[in-house]
């Protein structure tokens, strides 16, 4: 596991900015594991992600329900409530990253080994760490820390 970025003590309002950066230091097509705490901030990361890529416009909606959101460029899933690796089977991943640049998983760390055997060795490998850091008296709003790792070599 290599650490390619720290962003330290980001607010929502600088989430925009952190995208833009972030897309340019991710190969394509990649998938990025979202890890972190119920509560984090991993959708929220994701809603502002696919406004950088697919515009302003472009809504998106957690698929803790569906599993799995195609949201334009980018493929949306939520492993949350899966059970073990061979449910990975009955979501059909390969339909829905063909021609896809960005994978974003929530809760996908468990699963990583068995991910490349749906999405292909195209695929570069990474997760996104989110942490939150408590609200002060100064700041009311918690900030968050995101960990950029390339998990590529690995698996």
């Amino acid at each position: 596991m290599i650490e390619m970025r720290r962003w330290k003590k980001v607010y929502e309002q600088d989430l925009d900015g952190i995208c833009i950066e972030l897309k340019e230091l991710l190969g394509q097509p990649c998938v990025v594991i979202l890890s972190g705490d119920l509560g984090a901030g991993k959708t929220t990361f994701v809603r502002h992600f696919s406004k950088v890529i697919n515009g302003p416009s472009f809504k998106i909606s957690s698929p803790s329900y569906s599993l799995i959101n195609e949201l334009g460029r980018i493929v949306h899933a939520d492993f949350y409530r899966l059970k073990d690796s061979e449910e990975l089977v009955h979501l059909e991943i390969p339909l829905y990253v063909e021609d896809k640049d960005f994978i974003l998983i929530e809760w996908g760390k468990p699963y990583i080994k068995n991910l490349r055997q749906f999405i292909g060795a195209e695929f570069r490998l990474y997760e996104l760490e989110v942490s939150v850091n408590p609200a002060t008296d100064n700041f009311p709003e918690p900030s968050r820390n995101y960990d950029l790792f390339d998990l590529s070599d690995e698996v």
